[in-house]
């Protein structure tokens, strides 16, 4: 799926979705991880060639279209999202 922030450019494409309270840990700092867990979480394998993963919790996702191509839009910018500690 194809992401979307609240500007509406291209924040790169969804690896991985986890429903709130997953026991999966992002790849984030301590505190911002155990939030991500708790409200749900998107993984997005950014745009560019220097970009790494970010992740958008539950609470940033405005809207998630299903379908071939999916989408999901965002409440907020892609320097907003938290990024990947590696």
């Amino acid at each position: 799926m194809e992401v979307a922030d609240a500007a509406g450019q291209q924040a790169g494409t969804v690896t991985a979705v986890q429903m709130p309270g997953t026991q999966v840990r992002p790849d984030v700092a301590a505190g911002i991880a155990e939030e991500l867990m708790a409200t749900g979480y998107v993984r997005i394998d950014g745009t560019g060639w220097l970009s790494n993963d970010t992740y958008a919790g539950g609470d940033q996702i405005d809207e998630v279209t299903e379908g071939e191509p999916g989408s999901v839009a965002l409440r907020v910018t892609r320097d907003e999202l938290f990024r990947s500690a590696s």
